[in-house]
C-alpha cells in the first residue's frame, strides 16, 4: 500500500495547446479508494495513464510512497491495472490467466498457486479456475481480470472504467462487490469512470474533471450538497440540479416571472464586490415542493409538466417554466421529485417552491459558489 500524490501533473500531446490534463494537484491516501470523473475527454483516463507510465508527464511530478515514478516504465511502478476490456489469453484457464504475470517475473510454482487460490476465493471464483475465458460470463471475466491484478500485490490498484462492458443490473452488482473488495484488501486505488452514479457510490473521495482541470475533490456527500461550481453543481447527482440565472432586486433575487428567493448578507456582500446584479441559483429535484397553488409572497412559481418518470418509489417531474418572460428560461427543464403514489398528469400546471435554505447560489461571471 502507498500514498499516491500528483504535483502539478501535466500531460500535452503533441500537436495541441491545450493541455490534455493541466497542472493535476491531488494527494491520494494510502489505502484510499479515489474516483476520478468526469465527461469524455475531460483527462481523467490520461491522468490514470500518467500514474501507471503509460503516458509521458510534460510537467511536475508523480510520486507513488516516498518514490518519484516520474520517469520510471511501468515495470517499475510497482501497480496493477484493470482495463476496460478484460485483455484475458483465450487459450488459457482462469488460474493460468491469473497467475501469468506472477510466471513472467519467475514467482515459484507453490507461491504462484497459493496466491491465485487465495484472490480465486476472495472473488468468488474457485469452481472457474479451470474454464477457459469463453465459458464464463461478462461479470465472470471481469473478475478474472480483478484477480489477475490482485495476485501481484501491487501498491496502487488502477482500474480504467472497468464495469462499462457489462449491463446496467450487474454493473450495480459488481460495482458493490468491487469496493467491499477494495476495503478488505486496503490497497490504494484510483478509479476512472464517466458514470457518476458509480463515482458516488464506490468512492472515499471522487475528483471531478473538466477540460483536463480539477473542478473538485472531496467526499461524494460534500460534492453533492457543497458543490463548488456550476459544472460540480450540474454533473453530480442524477436527475442533475436544476440551475436558473435570477436578477438581484434589493436583498432578493427574482426569476423571471416574479418569483423571488431572500439572499444573505454573505451572498449580498459577494454580488456587490463583484459589480453584478445576476446570480445563479440551483436546487435539487428534492429541494422542492409541490404547492396547491401561488402564494402572496411570490415564493413559488408555475411549471408546466411534459414528462413524469415513475420509478416506483420515487417519481420524477419534469417540466417548463410557465410564465418565465426570458426566452431562455423557458427552454429550461424543471425536475422536482414528486409523491410516486399519486403524481401529476403529463400537461398538468403545477406550483412548485424551493424548500428554504436548499438552495444553492453561483457567481453568473465566475460559476464558483457564493457564500450563503
Amino acid at each position: 500500500m502507498a500514498r499516491v500524490l500528483y504535483d502539478e501533473a501535466t500531460r500535452v500531446y503533441p500537436g495541441s495547446t491545450q493541455p490534455a490534463v493541466d497542472a493535476l494537484d491531488l494527494d491520494i491516501a494510502d489505502g484510499e479508494f479515489l474516483v476520478l470523473v468526469g465527461p469524455s475527454g475531460c483527462g481523467k483516463s490520461t491522468s490514470l495513464r500518467m500514474l501507471a507510465g503509460l503516458e509521458r508527464v510534460d510537467g511536475g511530478r508523480i510520486a507513488i510512497g516516498e518514490r518519484d515514478v516520474t520517469h520510471l516504465p511501468p515495470r517499475d511502478r510497482d501497480i496493477a491495472m484493470v482495463f476496460q476490456n478484460y485483455a484475458l489469453y483465450p487459450h488459457m484457464s482462469v488460474a493460468d490467466n491469473m497467475g501469468f504475470a506472477l510466471r513472467v517475473i519467475k514467482v515459484p510454482k507453490d507461491e504462484r498457486n497459493r496466491r491465485v487460490l487465495e484472490a480465486a476465493r476472495l472473488l468468488d471464483l474457485e469452481e472457474f479456475l479451470d474454464r477457459k475465458p469463453k465459458a464464463l460470463s461478462g461479470g465472470q471475466r471481469q473478475r478474472v481480470a480483478m484477480g489477475r491484478a490482485i495476485v501481484r500485490e501491487p501498491k496502487v490498484f488502477l482500474m480504467d472504467e472497468p464495469l462499462s462492458n457489462l449491463d446496467a443490473k450487474l454493473r450495480v452488482q459488481t460495482r458493490t462487490q468491487v469496493a467491499a473488495l477494495q476495503r478488505r484488501l486496503g490497497t490504494t486505488t484510483v478509479y476512472v469512470t464517466h458514470d457518476q452514479v458509480e463515482a458516488m457510490t464506490m468512492g472515499d473521495r471522487v475528483a471531478v474533471l473538466k477540460d483536463g482541470l480539477l473542478q473538485q475533490v472531496d467526499t461524494p456527500l460534500r460534492l453533492y450538497q457543497q458543490p463548488a461550481n456550476v459544472f460540480v453543481a450540474g454533473f453530480i447527482g442524477s436527475p442533475s440540479m436544476n440551475l436558473a440565472e435570477y436578477r438581484v432586486e434589493g436583498e432578493e433575487a427574482v426569476l423571471s416571472g416574479g418569483t423571488r428567493t431572500r439572499l444573505t448578507r454573505e451572498t449580498l456582500k459577494a454580488l456587490r464586490d463583484e459589480g453584478t446584479d445576476r446570480v445563479i441559483l440551483g436546487f435539487r429535484p428534492e429541494a422542492v415542493e409541490v404547492v396547491g397553488d401561488a402564494d402572496k409572497d411570490h415564493t413559488t412559481f408555475p411549471v408546466t409538466v411534459t414528462v413524469v418518470e415513475e420509478l416506483g418509489s420515487d417519481a420524477f417531474l419534469y417540466g417548463q417554466y410557465a410564465d418565465a418572460t426570458d426566452p431562455a428560461l423557458r427552454e429550461e427543464t424543471v425536475i422536482a421529485r414528486v409523491d410516486p403514489t399519486a403524481p401529476p398528469s403529463k400537461g398538468a400546471r403545477v406550483f412548485l417552491r424551493i424548500v428554504p435554505g436548499k438552495e444553492q447560489l453561483f457567481s453568473a461571471g465566475t460559476g464558483l459558489r457564493l457564500p450563503t
